[in-house]
């Protein structure tokens, strides 16, 4: 299928495609007229890439990811590594949370003053 049937039938916009091509997050053929072609797969393979960008993943760490993923959901194969990533991201996501509620509180104690 080319990049607007894929598009349209993903929901994501043809420059946004583009951009998982070259983050190396999706791959197509090129035709012998030079447009990208893209396999069925590739539908399922822009979900898994939504659902990990949802998820707060960067598009580095989907890279790294994404060959142990399947299915749309995604769910994920532990293959090496994958987990102490994982971890490595849920850690961080913690952090910020941390960080945001300690903002909200100080902002809450401004707010109270007056």
């Amino acid at each position: 299928m080319l990049i607007g049937e894929l598009a349209r039938v993903s929901g994501v916009s043809a420059r946004l495609l583009r951009y998982y091509e070259a983050q190396g997050l999706l791959e197509a053929r090129r035709g012998s007229n030079g447009y990208r072609e893209y396999d069925e797969e590739s539908v399922v393979v822009v979900r898994q890439i939504r659902a990990l960008l949802d998820a707060g993943l960067s598009t580095e760490v989907i890279r790294a990811v994404l060959p142990c993923v399947h299915g749309e959901l995604p769910e994920f194969e532990w293959c090496v590594d994958v987990r102490a990533i994982m971890d490595r991201e849920l850690a961080i996501a913690e952090e910020r949370i941390a960080e945001l509620q300690r903002n909200r509180s100080n902002l809450a104690g401004y707010l109270a003053q007056s």
